[in-house]
């Protein structure tokens, strides 16, 4: 029982590397242009989009052009950091492809240049899931 006990609070302790991705609003169907400042990143290639500080107008966004790897893999975390220094608090404008699960899969832009591009130009690795 102690044992179980011990395991059962170093599991509780340990932060998770997921969390809910706060985006809410009703996704874009395809073609559709929007726009707002990146609010929430998510990891090196999702985020969310939105033109106010309510959740409620946030469209989760998985870049169309860029394959992060995953937080937990090599390179995920920096990928991560990357596009929120990029990106974070600043308007772009995405254009909405196709649904993937629970968000959209969009070609997003910075200041007209792709997003995809601007991280590549950092130096951050792709690798993650869809790559090649």
């Amino acid at each position: 029982m102690i044992r179980s006990g011990v395991v059962l609070a170093m599991a509780l302790s340990v932060p998770h590397l997921a969390h809910a991705d706060p985006c809410t609003a009703p996704l874009p169907s395809a073609g559709t242009v929007f726009s707002g400042a990146v609010r929430y990143v998510g990891d090196g290639d999702s985020l969310c989009v939105g033109p106010s500080a309510d959740p409620g107008t946030w469209i989760e966004v998985r870049l169309s052009d860029f394959y992060a790897p995953e937080l937990a893999a090599p390179g995920g975390r920096e990928a991560k950091k990357a596009l929120s220094d990029l990106a974070e608090g600043r308007k772009v404008s995405c254009r909405a492809g196709k649904r993937s699960y629970d968000r959209v899969v969009a070609q997003c832009s910075l200041y007209g240049a792709d997003l995809g591009d601007l991280l590549r130009r950092r130096g951050v690795i792709e690798g993650g899931n869809g790559w090649r």
